[in-house]
């Protein structure tokens, strides 16, 4: 029988079944990366931004609007890597689309995907066509102008098209045809919407073999004795329904919500999409919270957890918990948030003035939530971030969007060489936030930046012919060197960034690479550019063999 009428509770059924299709697919997707190294995570990405979304929903509301805003709201704060957050800003369009609709015909559905696509599109800077955007753009144009008579006929229509234009993204993008690849956000998109058309047909979709869920811990109570003190308080997250009979939901400030936050507690996090409100915050007392909140309406979930317990657990563990705080920082002017893999280069990082280093990166992207949370440990006026990879810029900016405890400022860093620049010029003696974003972006021109990796299949691109298990130069965007002996790469990637221009030299060496096999490296720096001062250090960094900056 053709459905007629999209309400929450399909739609919810819908947007699960797309998660665990991409779920199945994800390595197809993430093989799909552009450059034949170890770096392919766009499934991945994706797929945690579908979870994000899908884990926020807590009932079967029948009402569309009200489960569409929750969707949106956990993929806006759970994505990570440019596809995911463009995915997100997708189905925040689609919930905006869809926004007071207690159910959709068609035509709504049409109007509300025109919408998702406006929003994809206005989160990047400068769209680039041949990616998930032209994808999702000619998958609902094409689907929009078909005048479909039911729901299972439009979604048809949309993967019908989703999948040529996919396979025009080569024609779009030369570096995708050079590869001998499609785009992998697009791919990403029509494994998720495949999914949709699955559970909106009725069918089944076969669950993953390991289906990731959440933790869940056992309770240690010895972990929080008679004699111990409440320090770090309790971790607490709610979604609120605000209700009409307590205030109205469209005009509901949540700055005063966060301020009030604020007053009781740190760490605060509020995201509002229609009249749902998601709520973090880190207080000694949650009673208060849920007094306050349960003023203006509802709870659909409410999570407490004593951080002591999980305090304490690290400790006896020794191991790293970034998302706690062991003292808040006093509010200061000041202060920086910079990503990073490998333990030198967090060290070096911190050593030279971050306040909060996210451990990710290649392979590892940090979600919106990730850097929201972080904003919160620094406590400062003006935050600036450094991304370090252009893959995470923008899950970055969304974040400081979503944020209202501070003036948070994204420098454009793409590679560990621009955050090192940055990093190596800090200066906050003017105390005005324009000059120090002026002078954090200056210090990036001219910083080039190479890097060594192993490659995972042949190809040939840049005129470079590769094969499966060489040593591959990249430099920006290009592949510039292959072969079987690294240190022989290394410098041929060395000799690309043109040192004898340069001034500085730093080799960070990655994990694998020992002193004494990065010592032919520097010897031939010393040799060939005997006036370039060369800086080495112990990176520990994954993927990359060898990381090197030219300044």
């Amino acid at each position: 029988m053709a459905t007629r009428k999209l309400d929450g509770i399909l739609w919810a059924a819908m947007v699960r079944a797309g998660e665990m299709n991409l779920h199945l697919h994800m390595e197809e997707v993430n093989d799909l990366n552009v450059f034949p190294i170890p770096d392919g995570d766009t499934g991945e990405n994706m797929l945690l931004t579908v979870q994000g979304g899908v884990s926020a929903l807590s009932d079967e509301n029948t009402n569309l609007s009200a489960v569409a805003d929750v969707i949106a709201g956990g993929m806006l704060l759970g994505a990570r890597g440019n596809s995911g957050v463009i995915l997100s800003q997708f189905f925040a369009g689609i919930a905006e689309g869809f926004h007071t609709y207690a159910d959709a015909d068609v035509h709504a559905i049409e109007k509300a995907v025109a919408c998702g696509v406006g929003c994809a599109f206005e989160s990047v800077m400068t769209p680039t066509e041949g990616t998930i955007l032209t994808v999702m753009r000619d998958a609902g144009s094409y689907a929009g102008n078909r005048s479909c008579e039911s729901v299972e006929e439009y979604f048809d229509a949309f993967i019908e098209e989703a999948k040529r234009a996919l396979e025009r993204t080569p024609t779009l993008l030369p570096v995708l045809q050079e590869a001998g690849v499609v785009d992998s956000g697009g791919a990403g998109l029509i494994y998720i919407v495949e999914g949709m058309y699955a559970a909106l047909c009725g069918n089944e979709i076969a669950a993953p073999e390991e289906v990731p869920a959440q933790q869940v811990h056992a309770i240690d109570p010895s972990l929080f004795g008679e004699d111990d003190v409440m320090t770090f308080g309790y971790c607490t997250e709610l979604l609120l329904r605000l209700q009409t009979c307590k205030t109205d939901p469209a005009s509901f400030d949540v700055g005063m919500l966060t301020e009030y936050l604020q007053n009781i507690g740190n760490s605060v996090v509020t995201v509002k999409n229609g009249s749902i409100v998601k709520l973090h915050v880190h207080t000694v007392t949650p009673y208060r919270v849920l007094e306050f909140c349960q003023r203006y309406g509802e709870f659909l979930t409410v999570k407490i957890e004593n951080m002591m317990l999980q305090h304490n657990d690290t400790v006896a563990q020794k191991e790293a918990a970034p998302a706690l705080a062991d003292a808040v920082r006093e509010r200061r002017c000041f202060g920086v948030v910079t990503v990073a893999t490998g333990e030198g280069i967090c060290r070096s990082f911190e050593e030279m003035g971050a306040d909060e280093v996210i451990f990710g990166g290649q392979t590892n992207n940090p979600s919106a939530e990730d850097f929201v949370n972080a904003f919160d440990r620094v406590n400062a006026d003006t935050v600036f971030v450094l991304p370090n990879n252009g893959n995470v810029l923008l899950a970055a900016r969304q974040a400081a969007q979503i944020y209202r405890g501070s003036d948070v400022r994204v420098i454009p860093t793409r590679s560990i060489g621009d955050g090192y620049a940055v990093l190596s010029m800090l200066d906050f003696d003017s105390g005005d936030a324009d000059t120090v974003e002026a002078q954090m972006n200056e210090a990036m021109d001219g910083v080039l930046t190479a890097e060594v990796s192993r490659s995972i299949r042949d190809a040939e691109m840049n005129g470079v012919r590769i094969r499966t298990g060489d040593y591959i130069g990249i430099l920006g965007k290009q592949i510039i060197a292959s072969g079987t002996d690294r240190e022989e790469i290394a410098c041929a990637s060395l000799d690309a960034l043109d040192p004898a221009v340069h001034g500085v030299l730093l080799v960070i060496r990655g994990k694998g690479v020992s002193e004494t096999d990065a010592s032919v490296l520097t010897s031939y720096i010393k040799k060939k550019y005997p006036l370039t001062e060369v800086c080495e250090s112990d990176g520990g960094q994954d993927i990359y063999d060898y990381i090197l900056v030219a300044e």
